[in-house]
């Protein structure tokens, strides 16, 4: 684990203008700057980042944090890369306390060196096989389009990839899933199979896809689990086709490694393919960071139209509103790669404006198996409909206009269940949020200078998330003394109310500091007075009077007067 007093130096020493910059091009606008957000798709820049306050905010799609978060969201770092990175540019040695380290914290770096090694050997191989580059051209493949992939062959041997490598006796060979030890013997997991190299955010390879040549089994093999590599949350071609999907403007999900890399030779750049699997909540995720439109791909016959209906139930949980997910099945007997190539890469875009949207297709879908003619069936489509609106929890406005429309096509009521907040929207509030508790004023106010927390000694009882996350920011701050607002959006990165302090935090950029903080502050404090009050004085008069304590009597004459003088403030006010 690394200790929190680094993690404020090492943000100290970091300017986050310079590290975002890298990545995405700044322009300066008054106090801040500005871009276009590299986390969702738009025209108009909405993505801040403050110098003064040293984080980034998109108030388009919301992504916040500071220069860490950023190396983490944007280039796909874990938190001890992140870290390494940025300590690496300032001239500091990442220090450990050995608690609380996972096991493979360490021997990362060990492990993507051996998989680059035998990435190289495997490229090396391809170009030595004539059979695998005959097949690869009978596909229609360049060399081009190989090495962008960076396509490789394994050998028919057995122990092929020993040629590859340092050691093959080494065991993080089996640990990254690149030998198998059975019977006492160790042989190549991957043999006579054109290589697809899986690579992360940052392009580093943690894993392989192997297709075979000639008629064995599986036609296709891919990586084992491993510490570097879950097949459920990767996706093929998503670093090779990055920037082609933020330029499009949405992602095109495909079934396999061969229709990504064909698509990308016939200029089709922002498809990425799942691994041998179905589509995962955490695969619709990772693409809803980057755009807004995510279009399904699948085949038109019956296994086609399931995988389908899959992936729609785990878009429905990952689907914000504002986001678009929706389906394209190709015709019977096409695959994106033979679509592409008979049709051409105008077709297959037409074919994705055309995609049916996430709505339409749960409607045929759950209509296709009742009879909408009768009473009866109309209710069973609300029974089979309620359970998947239910956990749209981040499309409430979505969620209700599909509610809407349930009940218009059944002329059954349907529950609608808590009223959604408000859509975002790409451009600050021209004024402040009136309706904000003033617990979450407090937060903004502590966030703006965390020496206020002197003021709050006494507070009434933690009610609801803003009570509890501005508990949290006191105890921080209590036990931090100088940290700044930077450091508490960073340490609250991983709490349960990182959200919501972030969130007051995006306020700091939109309003620097001036008369309207202090006013706020203070009405906040004079609210929370109140309340302490008020609950300091619902307990002492569940105590009978005879038995209340000294120390009670001059706590009851405090409450009193507080709630005196704010009935006071009240009527001066009005």
């Amino acid at each position: 684990m690394i200790p929190q007093d680094f993690i404020q130096q090492l943000l100290d020493r970091t300017d986050i203008v310079e590290v975002v910059d890298r990545y995405v091009p700044l322009k300066k606008k008054g106090a801040n700057y500005q871009a276009c957000c590299p986390f969702h798709h738009e025209k108009t820049p909405s993505f801040t980042v403050s110098p003064v306050k040293q984080f980034y905010h998109c108030f388009g799609c919301g992504a916040h944090g500071t220069a860490i978060s950023f190396l983490m969201e944007h280039v796909g770092m874990d938190f001890p890369e992140a870290v390494r990175e940025l300590a690496s540019r300032s001239g500091l040695e990442v220090p450990e306390d050995g608690q609380g380290r996972r096991p493979e914290d360490g021997r990362r770096d060990e492990w993507l060196a051996i998989m680059d090694a035998a990435a190289r050997y495997y490229q090396e191989r391809l170009k030595a096989s004539e059979k695998a580059v005959r097949y690869l051209k009978g596909r229609g493949l360049t060399g081009e389009t190989a090495a962008r992939f960076l396509l490789g062959y394994a050998p028919e041997d057995w122990q092929g990839l020993a040629a590859g490598v340092d050691n093959y006796q080494d065991t993080r060979l089996e640990e990254m899933g690149l030998v198998i030890l059975g019977e006492g013997k160790r042989y190549d997991r991957f043999r006579d199979r054109v290589m697809f190299p899986i690579r992360n955010e940052r392009g580093r390879v943690i894993a392989f896809g192997g297709r075979v040549l000639g008629a064995g089994e599986p036609k296709y093999l891919n990586s084992p689990e491993t510490p570097l590599f879950h097949k459920g949350r990767e996706l093929y071609g998503l670093h090779e086709n990055r920037r082609g999907i933020q330029a499009s403007g949405h992602a095109l999900v495909v079934e396999g490694y061969m229709d990504v890399v064909m698509l990308a030779q016939h200029g089709v750049q922002n498809a990425v393919a799942t691994l041998g699997t179905a589509v995962t909540p955490d695969h619709v995720a990772k693409v809803f960071r980057l755009v807004d439109r995510v279009v399904f791909a699948f085949d038109g016959d019956a296994a086609g139209r399931k995988a389908a209906w899959r992936a729609l139930e785990n878009a429905l949980p990952q689907l914000p509103d504002g986001k678009e997910a929706a389906f394209v099945f190709l015709p019977e007997g096409e695959d994106p790669d033979s679509y592409v190539r008979s049709q051409g890469p105008d077709a297959l875009r037409t074919l994705c404006t055309q995609a049916k949207p996430l709505s339409d297709f749960l409607f045929d879908s759950l209509q296709a198996q009742t009879d909408m003619s009768s009473q009866e069936g109309r209710v069973r489509l609300v029974k089979l409909m309620e359970p998947l609106l239910a956990q749209m929890k981040a499309g409430p406005l979505l969620s209700r206009s599909l509610r809407a429309r349930l009940a218009q096509v059944t002329g059954v009521g349907v529950t609608e269940g808590r009223r959604p907040s408000s859509p975002r929207t790409g451009r600050p509030p021209l004024r402040r949020d009136m309706l904000a508790s003033p617990q979450r004023l407090l937060i903004q106010a502590l966030l703006t200078k965390p020496e206020r927390a002197l003021d709050l000694q006494e507070r009434p009882p933690v009610q609801g998330q803003d009570g509890a996350a501005l508990e949290w920011l006191l105890e921080f701050i209590q036990g931090h003394p100088g940290v700044g607002a930077r450091d508490l959006v960073e340490a609250a990165r991983t709490c349960d109310f990182g959200h919501l302090i972030a969130s007051a935090a995006a306020n700091m950029i939109r309003w620097e500091a001036n008369e309207q903080d202090e006013i706020d502050y203070q009405g906040a404090m004079a609210s929370f007075r109140e309340q302490w009050a008020q609950s300091e004085l619902d307990r002492l008069n569940r105590i009978p009077l005879s038995q209340l304590s000294p120390e009670d009597r001059q706590r009851m004459v405090q409450v009193l007067r507080i709630k005196k003088l704010d009935q006071m403030n009240r009527i001066k006010g009005e």
